[in-house]
């Protein structure tokens, strides 16, 4: 497996099961795609959320039902508390070529990873569905040690646009980029007041 970025705008995404899990898989997706969730009941955070819901037993219907459900789909989740029955959706899932991940049971085509975000950039973890437990403890540590993280990438972006505009050189420009980025002052500074931070960096490498 190899880590991608989809843009799932547009897209459907089917999942099976009510649950606890089956919710965090829903608010994971809602917003960013066209998503339907299967369930002969629903948790209260479904409800919530800009999702569609069918109220279906799966455990008492034919494949064929299934299948009608499924087809179209860009990803379908197993979500259901019993293997058994995920693995059964997989089985049609990859028959019908269809991307599939499993919460519990059967490894799917997907793993859908632990993330942590900021107005400029966005981490993927996984720990190839070994662990949730340690994605979720990595993207926890990695908030907690790098809160000015979208400050740096902002004033990395600006700055290098600056230095493109005093005609640096490709070496230069990757030499004073990364002297910013590790200086533990400027990161400090960036924490409190991103203002002061860019001031002080414009008048030491631009000379303004």
């Amino acid at each position: 497996m190899i880590p991608l970025f989809v843009d799932c705008s547009g897209r459907r995404v089917v999942i099976f099961g009510g649950g606890a899990v089956a919710s965090r898989k829903a608010a994971y997706f809602s917003g960013e795609a066209d998503v339907l969730v299967v369930s002969r009941s629903f948790s209260q955070k479904i409800s919530t959320l800009p999702v569609k819901c069918t109220v279906l037993d799966t455990g008492t219907v034919s494949d064929e039902q299934i299948e009608r459900i499924i087809n179209g789909a860009f990803l379908v989740i197993g979500a259901f508390s019993d293997p058994a029955q995920n693995n059964r959706i997989k089985n049609l899932c990859t028959a019908k070529g269809i991307l599939f991940n499993n919460a519990d049971g059967e490894a799917g085509d997907v793993i859908i990873p632990s993330v942590t975000m900021g107005k400029n950039y966005m981490l993927a973890i996984s720990t190839k569905g070994n662990s949730p437990a340690v994605s979720r403890f990595i993207r926890q540590q990695l908030e907690k040690d790098n809160p000015a993280l979208d400050e740096m990438i902002a004033l990395q972006r600006d700055l290098r646009a600056q230095l493109k505009q005093h005609q640096t050189s490709p070496a230069q420009r990757n030499a004073i980029l990364s002297e910013v980025l590790n200086d533990s002052e400027i990161w400090e500074i960036l924490k409190k007041d991103p203002a002061m931070a860019r001031q002080q960096v414009t008048e030491r490498f631009l000379h303004e």
